[in-house]
């Protein structure tokens, strides 16, 4: 008979599976997602195929890059697993094959879209970051930075000031559905559902802000 601290092992390898496979189909998800994103801003943006490609890799993968190099996990995972490019660039690829719908997709669409990425990243951030031994604080904070890290790049290639700069609730709805995230575990509720709950709480805080023009003050 296996000693129970054999089963217990492997039971926490498998706990520890699911924990990572939730944590790549977010990264997955959300890359996908960012990149259809940045492939439509670069049209609209006026750019040829291959900058639309370009920007497609950059807004979904940029903020994971930065993210994975500030907490040590080098070289970058995206850069690691050639899946993450591949998702990226099926995003693009998607969008240059549909470019003649794209034109009329309504705004409202693309900021569902954006919203949805920005949740998606938060929590993936925020997880991975805890992986790595980060407190609960710079956990929260690396969840802005995987979230909004390609919109920035994307706008700064787009040569216009980038949106989380300038308006709109945008990285504070990151940082609030990590900090939703995050609380709710260290009140003992599963992870996976505080994952789910506060990547809810991201996108209705984004999308809610949207739709009645909330904005951080501004100096007059």
């Amino acid at each position: 008979m296996e000693p129970s601290g054999g089963v217990g092992t492997k039971a926490k390898v498998r706990i520890e599976s699911r924990e990572a496979r939730l944590l790549r189909g977010l990264d997955f998800a959300g890359t996908y997602v960012f990149a259809v994103e940045g492939a439509i801003a670069a049209i609209a943006g006026g750019l040829d195929p291959l900058g639309v490609m370009v920007l497609s890799f950059t807004t979904a993968l940029a903020g994971g890059i930065l993210r994975d190099l500030l907490i040590g996990a080098t070289p970058p995972i995206s850069i690691r697993d050639e899946r993450y490019a591949v998702v990226a660039f099926a995003g693009g690829a998607t969008v240059l094959l549909l470019h003649r719908f794209v034109t009329e997709v309504p705004p409202l669409l693309l900021v569902t879209l954006d919203a949805v990425g920005l949740s998606l990243f938060a929590i993936a951030g925020a997880r991975k970051a805890l992986d790595f031994g980060l407190r609960p604080l710079m956990a929260v904070l690396m969840a802005a930075l995987t979230g909004s890290g390609g919109g920035i790049l994307r706008d700064l290639f787009l040569n216009r000031v980038p949106v989380v700069l300038r308006a709109d609730i945008y990285a504070v709805a990151a940082l609030f559905g990590a900090f939703v995230m995050l609380a709710g575990q260290r009140l003992g509720w599963p992870s996976r559902t505080m994952a789910l709950v506060g990547g809810i709480a991201c996108f209705v805080l984004r999308m809610v802000s949207v739709w009645h023009g909330w904005n951080l003050p501004h100096f007059p």
